[in-house]
This record gives structure tokens, sequence and C-alpha cells, in this order.
């Protein structure tokens, strides 16, 4: 249960870690473009950090149900001044770079950054290409369509098989490339071509989808199958709904959780840790 990212490893055998969100974007679901500039977006992340998040995750685009897409120019623009001043001020943080573009992934590493967070799940032959170079850690997420049509009556004959098999065609995909195995972890896409029913139904069964004994990062956080099931509109209530996934996963074996609220999560991941007795 090592996570190896580029220089750094994390150890997820005893315990797991909280992947902080910063959201470089002026049209993200969940803060409205409130980190849309460098120096919102680094106070952001440095909150973050503070309060107990071992990895930072940086994003450009949003995968918003419906988005559109940014081009490579824009993104570069939002995300890299962000990564670079990171690097420099949090060095004993590990940074992550959630792009589906090789060219950003590949200047975001070279930047500072030691993660790359596909939600396209490194369908991209150039994302594998850097992937294999850099070294960098992955995380490979499960979508299916893509974020503007992703939502579109999303069906599966069977949702487990179709994600499992993916994470399986994605590993031999990476490893056949030269990627270190001990560099994947995958993220089954709650909320991504999926619906109320299916987002349940993978949490209910999370511990079907390790695969090739690699851990599995968790991304709930504030998304609206948690207000369809709390009966509320409001983002912000959303995330003590959050903490109690974190919680319940974490019993499961999920040892990392992709949120925007870290302290909360971590203290939740503590509990339910002290509780379960992780050696």
């Amino acid at each position: 249960m090592k996570w190896r990212c580029l220089d750094r490893i994390l150890d997820l055998s005893r315990r797991g870690e909280i992947m902080g969100i910063v959201n470089v974007t002026p049209d993200s679901f969940s803060d409205g473009g409130r980190f849309a500039t460098i120096d919102a977006a680094v106070e952001q992340a440095k909150r973050l950090i503070a309060e107990g998040a071992a990895l930072i995750d940086v994003g450009g685009e949003s995968t918003r149900p419906g988005a559109g897409e940014v081009d490579e120019a824009e993104e570069f623009r939002r995300v890299l001044p962000v990564i670079s001043r990171l690097a420099v001020e949090c060095p004993g943080t590990i940074l992550s770079i959630d792009t589906c573009k090789a060219g950003v992934a590949a200047a975001a590493v070279a930047a500072g950054a030691r993660v790359i967070n596909d939600v396209r799940g490194f369908r991209d032959p150039g994302m594998i290409e850097v992937a294999a170079r850099t070294g960098a850690g992955l995380v490979v997420m499960h979508m299916q369509g893509t974020p503007r049509t992703m939502q579109a009556a999303p069906a599966y004959a069977d949702l487990h098989a179709a994600i499992t098999s993916f994470f399986l065609d994605r590993f031999e995909a990476l490893t056949s490339a030269g990627v270190d195995p001990e560099a994947v972890v995958f993220d089954p896409g709650i909320g991504f071509g999926k619906t109320l029913d299916h987002n349940v139904a993978i949490l209910r069964e999370l511990e079907r989808y390790p695969v090739a004994g690699r851990p599995l990062l968790l991304g709930v956080s504030r998304k609206s199958f948690i207000g369809k099931l709390t009966c509320t509109d409001r983002i912000e209530d959303r995330d003590w709904s959050t903490v109690a996934i974190t919680a319940f996963a974490r019993e499961k074996g999920i040892p990392l959780h992709r949120v925007h609220e870290v302290k909360a999560n971590l203290e939740s991941l503590r509990m339910a840790e002290a509780i379960l007795a992780v050696p």
C-alpha cells in the first residue's frame, strides 16, 4: 500500500491521507471562482495544508457536468504560477495537477507537481507518455463520456464490472509503457457518468474496486448526489455528509480522500482508524 509520487513515497498501509482541492477556475461548482486568482489559490492551498492536507490538487479546468473544455494556453496560465509558487513556499507538500492535457501535465511536473490526476483515466497516449517519462504519481479515474456529456442518461450493463475492467485495462496500458505499478492509484469517479443509484452502489461496494493491489482514492466532496440524498441545494450543506462518507469509506479500506474541507475530514479519517485499530 505504497504510493510512489516521483521522489516521494506515501506509506498508506497504516494511515490514510487527505488531498485538498484548489480550483483555479471561474466556474467551479463548489466555490464559484473564489480561488481563480493566483494569490487566492495559493492562500487557499496554504490553509488546507495547515489543516493537515498531505497533497494539494490544483485544477484549471472545471469538470462539473456540462462543462466545456478550456484551451491549453488558458489552462497553463491558470495553474502553472500556482504550482510554481507552492513548490517553493510549501516544499513539504505533494502537489498534484488535475488535468487531461499532456502538455499541461508535463509542464506542471516540471514546475513542481509530483502527481497527475486525470479524470479521463489516461486514455490519451500523450498522457501515458508523460506519465512514464516523469515518474509522477498517477490518479486514474473512471468516467463514462466527457464532462459535457457524462450526465446525459448514463447507463451500464454491469456497473462494477465496467469500472474494474477499465482499471485493469489502464493499469496494463500504463505499466506496459514503463510506469511503475506503485505510482498508480484508482478513483471510481463518483458523479462522473453515474446516476444517484450508481454513486450509492459504488459506495456500498467500495471494497470491490482496488485493482492489482493498488490503493483507491475517493472524491465525493460536495457532489450533487449528496444534495439529492439530504434534500438540499446549498453547496455548503454538503460538507458534513462528506465527512460521514470519509469515515465510512475508511472502514471499507479506502486510504485516500480528495476533499474541499480538510480539517473535519482528516479528523474523521483518524477517528475511524483509531476505532478500527489500524496498526
